[in-house]
């Protein structure tokens, strides 16, 4: 537990989008439960660790988010085995969610690093991995 990330917090350009998105992802897939909620933000959480994602303020809405810009690239998470990872990946492309490196699918990560890569609508990086 020290040392252990307490939580993440992530400002977002379209809170509802983001709440559709992540709830899908994180509790219906990954088993967290959401934790927090209210008007400008929602949280989410597993075990110690919660995530949270807070609508941006208008006047900062102009500065677009890029993960190759200076802070955060993405999100890792573990995934209970590769048939997970391959029933995640058939859903993603069902839901016309962006999917990174496909066509590396299922070794972007490299030859024991069992994972499907894609984009949140903020196009932040999002990975679930299995480790082989």
């Amino acid at each position: 537990m020290h040392g252990q990330i307490h939580h993440v917090e992530i400002y977002v350009s379209h809170l509802d989008k983001s709440r559709s998105f992540w709830t899908w992802l994180l509790c219906e897939k990954l088993h967290y439960q959401i934790y927090q909620q209210w008007p400008k933000g929602i949280s989410y959480k597993l075990a110690n660790t919660y995530i949270v994602f807070v609508q941006t303020e208008e006047k900062h809405l102009l500065n677009v988010y890029h993960r190759k810009n200076t802070g955060l690239n993405h999100l890792a998470f573990h995934a209970k085995d590769r048939s997970f990872i391959d029933g995640l990946h058939v859903e993603l492309k069902q839901k016309n969610i962006p999917l990174l490196y496909e066509d590396k699918y299922p070794y972007a990560g490299g030859e024991n690093y069992y994972a499907v890569f894609f984009e949140d609508p903020d196009r932040i990086k999002v990975e679930v991995v299995s480790m082989i």
